[in-house]
């Protein structure tokens, strides 16, 4: 029979265990044994119940001899205080109480375990698998590319309400402590309710500091992650979350693509330089056309100038107007064209673009030329490997278009150089964030 001990720590817990409908109190009689168990159907497995523990019980005779069998049990573990045994309950763990003894049932069922194919980051060649919502089937995916035994893995837990997991992992040989404490720190400050993925530390970031970059990595590849880890990256995992967070991050990181890796080395290379070419040219050209259309025509050749002065002869307002009413179009109908459901967002984006391009111009209302510019912004942004980095560049070119409705080229040249001067005093958790060497690894 449970000692009055046991009895009181089970009244306590039933207390607070909350009354529903799929909350299960069970009872197991025989002559010799009594067991009783809690847990939650919709998120313990009953199966693993059934299997490891109920037929079991009626299997084995003797008391002595079915403890012995419970504490050989790998999923079992002991009872050591009252919050921390709520908590696993309400996370799928099945509470026990057997004679004198309080056990703690792993029985988590996992219904996201499964692995997905890359959707975000997709390469022609190279792994196509990525992240899943679980968090074990994560680990294993990292640990299976990564089977080095300096693989340091630490767990936590962020969210008052949520209580959300998360692991950290590092390489103890290439990982700076100074960067690993910054991050711990940081996750312990935190002071969020719910916290479902690591996208929320972007935002978490930002309210400290207004960055208008982002200053961690998400990504949904292993391969990526295996990589960063033996550069001395220092990797997030969070419960729920098909996306893995790497830090700190610097900007070589957003435009590195895991393509490059997989192409031969001036391949390689040559997409690189496309994408910082994409860069510049989806930051400055709407300015460049502004400047050069409204303030320096002289820099052109003569045909090209009478060209542009031909094709904006019907529009009726200066060439700032026509490229941000060209902008914040080519704007719309990017969200729109994420937000729109699979089946029609690719054919209803394109048709609308088309239409409305081919309408402006014939109206009168944009010139020809501009549609071309708005193209190859649009186009050039695109060529960024991860979205987050491009929809920041998607804001500071609206900064320099600004700069050279004022002063022109000038205005153009003096906007790029403050932009460069902001991205310069930007750090990512001590990391500079146009670092362009990797520091070196620190050793143990």
């Amino acid at each position: 029979m449970p000692t009055i001990e046991v009895e009181q720590i089970k009244e306590k817990l039933k207390s607070r265990i909350p009354k529903a409908v799929d909350v299960v109190f069970k009872e197991l009689h025989t002559k010799e044994k009594y067991v009783e168990s809690f847990y939650i159907k919709t998120i313990s497995d009953e199966a693993v119940l059934h299997d490891k523990l109920f037929k079991p019980f009626f299997e084995q005779q003797h008391p002595d001899e079915f403890k012995n069998y419970l504490e050989s049990i790998p999923q079992i573990k002991s009872y050591e205080t009252e919050e921390k045994a709520i908590n696993d309950f309400l996370n799928g763990v099945a509470i026990l109480f057997y004679q004198d003894s309080v056990l703690l049932f792993d029985s988590k069922v996992d219904r996201n375990n499964s692995v997905l194919d890359t959707t975000v980051e997709t390469t022609i060649q190279g792994p196509q698998s990525g992240l899943s919502e679980s968090l074990p089937t994560n680990l294993g995916l990292i640990r299976k590319r990564y089977p080095e035994p300096y693989l340091n893995v630490e767990g936590m837990t962020v969210g008052k309400i949520s209580k959300t997991e998360v692991i950290i992992l590092h390489d103890t040989r290439y990982a700076d402590p100074d960067t690993l404490k910054r991050i711990k720190d940081f996750l312990s400050s935190l002071d969020i309710q719910m916290f479902q993925t690591g996208e929320q530390l972007l935002d978490s970031i930002k309210k400290s500091n207004r960055a208008l970059f982002p200053l961690m990595l998400v990504t949904e590849r292993p391969d990526r992650v295996a990589v960063n880890l033996a550069t001395g990256k220092v990797i997030l995992l969070v419960a729920g979350s098909p996306f893995a967070v790497v830090l700190p991050t610097v900007m070589k990181d957003f435009m590195a693509s895991m393509a490059d890796i997989y192409q031969t080395y001036w391949v390689g290379r040559f997409l690189q330089l496309l994408r910082y070419i994409g860069f510049i040219i989806s930051v400055c050209l709407p300015g460049l056309y502004v400047a050069t259309t409204s303030y320096n025509p002289e820099i052109y050749r003569v045909q090209l100038a009478l060209s542009i002065a031909g094709s904006r002869n019907a529009v009726p307002y200066p060439s700032f107007i026509e490229v941000l009413l060209m902008l914040f179009m080519m704007e719309m109908l990017t969200e729109a064209s994420i937000r729109l459901p699979k089946a029609i967002g690719p054919t209803a984006t394109t048709v609308g673009g088309l239409i409305l391009g081919q309408a402006a111009t014939e109206a009168g209302l944009v010139s020809n030329i501009m549609i071309i510019i708005v193209s190859a912004v649009a186009i050039s942004n695109f060529v960024v490997p991860i979205n987050a980095f491009s929809f920041s560049v998607r804001v500071v070119k609206y900064f320099i278009l600004a700069s050279a409705t004022f002063f022109g080229l000038v205005g153009v040249v003096i906007g790029f150089f403050i932009f460069i001067a902001y991205l310069v005093k930007l750090d990512s958790f001590g990391e500079p964030f146009l670092t362009l060497v990797q520091s070196t690894p620190h050793k143990e």
